[in-house]
């Protein structure tokens, strides 16, 4: 996986800009569709909630896609927010190959 500086796009960005914008639905008719709430759906479009196996098997099976396309997504920003703060960061640094640590 490439990793850039530049923060990769988020889930909450594509749902609303590439599939709720464009297909002209909202948050509620989502929710509807997908069987969950309207607050879980805001949750994910606002990027406070992170994107479930579950979550991602119902977002392909909305919008006709695949659920790996959502958790790579969701994982990209994972591992983007782990690298880029500080205290995380720091906390993946101090990990040694299995190898090094048995010496």
């Amino acid at each position: 996986m490439n990793i850039t500086k530049r923060k990769p796009v988020t889930v909450g960005e594509i749902i609303t800009e590439e599939f709720l914008e464009p297909l002209g639905i909202t948050q509620g008719r989502l929710a509807e569709a997908m069987g969950v709430s309207r607050k879980t759906v805001n949750e994910l479009c606002t990027n406070k909630r992170s994107i479930t196996a579950d979550t991602a098997l119902m977002l392909a099976k909305v919008f006709s896609n695949t659920p790996d396309f959502w958790l790579n997504l969701q994982q990209r920003n994972d591992i983007w927010a782990a690298l880029h703060t500080p205290k995380r960061l720091a906390r993946i640094e101090r990990a040694k190959p299995v190898r090094d640590a048995a010496a």
